[in-house]
């Protein structure tokens, strides 16, 4: 989204600053600045991060100035420990400023993760984007305030997609929406509903219904996620899309194993992620820090259930996110419906 010139001054920024000193846009003018609203559990950020870091290492000596703004989604992300920990598995060596308050978030009276503001040389917003994609776009707006700085300046070439399904062509399906397991936004398939503020027992059977969750088990319900009071327990959904996300924690701060199961068989080296390990034939991933774990990765577009079990206490689940672009190359789907 371009702003016109001159017409809107951007917010100042900033308290507790990691990656760097306490920066402000007044003492960024002449510079062009990228503010980018981003939380280290949220999977449409962390698939922007690559892009952003490229931009930053491309022309941070041309006139660019990349600024992290995290504003975290649950109360474990707002810890400054936690952001440092991201910012190192991410390998982000830009200034992040923490927003544990959403002061930046209101000010900017932003509603989305992750958002990205252009801001050229004179402090006015010039471009905006919520979301994932516009990658391209994105960069030849911020080419375009470079060169307002410096006309003459030799720029690169756009870069190219970091991944397959930001390639040209590529597919994306709706996916199943986004899976509270919190009672507070939370869409739970138990008959008995969330027993809210207290531990209960929970129970299932029959088939699933996709778009909520099912637990099994004894379970603590509170306002942002469900937590295992005493093994063992199961999460289970049936859900629509190519890759399956969840945010865990260990309230412990032991490693807790939790299995998986899709389709009700183990998962494959096929369809397993970074974050699952492979142990006497089962799929297992191990939980202990607060974070977004990588569940499923199907590189296909489909309708599943997925099964989670858990034979020690301790595991804190947050919410589900689901992944949808896919390769149209590797995609059966996209291949049936081009034909």
């Amino acid at each position: 989204m371009k702003v016109e010139k001159g017409t809107v001054r951007a917010p100042e920024i900033g308290r507790i600053w990691l990656n760097s000193s306490p920066l402000s846009l007044h003492q960024l003018r002449g510079k062009a600045v990228l503010i980018d609203f981003w939380d280290y559990t949220c999977v449409n950020c962390l698939r922007t991060l690559p892009y952003v870091q490229a931009w930053h290492e491309r022309y941070k000596d041309l006139g660019l100035v990349v600024v992290g703004v995290h504003t975290p989604e649950f109360t474990f992300a707002q810890y400054e420990a936690n952001v440092e920990r991201g910012i190192r598995e991410f390998g982000l060596t830009y200034p992040v400023v923490i927003d544990g308050n959403r002061e930046l978030w209101n000010t900017f009276a932003n509603r989305y993760w992750p958002a990205k503001y252009l801001i050229d040389k004179e402090g006015y917003l010039r471009w905006a984007h919520f979301g994932e994609g516009a990658y391209v776009e994105t960069e030849q707006a911020i080419q375009e305030l470079l060169r307002e700085i410096s006309p003459g300046a030799e720029l690169p070439a756009i870069m190219a997609p970091v991944r397959d399904s930001d390639m040209p062509g590529a597919v994306c399906y709706p996916p199943t929406a986004e899976l509270y397991l919190g009672n507070a936004r939370g869409r739970i398939g138990n008959l008995s509903g969330f027993v809210e503020g207290q531990v209960s027992d929970y129970a299932f059977d029959g088939p699933l219904t996709e778009g909520v969750f099912y637990l099994q088990g004894r379970w603590a319900s509170t306002r942002e996620f469900c937590a295992l009071d005493s093994a063992p327990g199961k999460i289970a959904l049936k859900y629509s899309a190519s890759g399956v996300n969840l945010v865990m924690a260990s309230t412990n701060g032991r490693p807790i194993p939790v299995g998986l199961r899709q389709d009700g068989k183990p998962l494959t080296a096929a369809n397993a992620t970074q974050d699952v390990q492979q142990r006497d034939g089962r799929s297992f991933v191990d939980v202990q820090n607060a974070r977004m774990y990588r569940l499923v990765e199907n590189h296909d577009f489909g309708t599943h259930t997925l099964e989670l079990l858990c034979a020690e206490p301790g595991l804190a689940a947050f919410a589900f996110t689901f992944t949808s672009c896919v390769d149209p190359e590797r995609s059966a789907v996209a291949q049936e419906a081009a034909q």
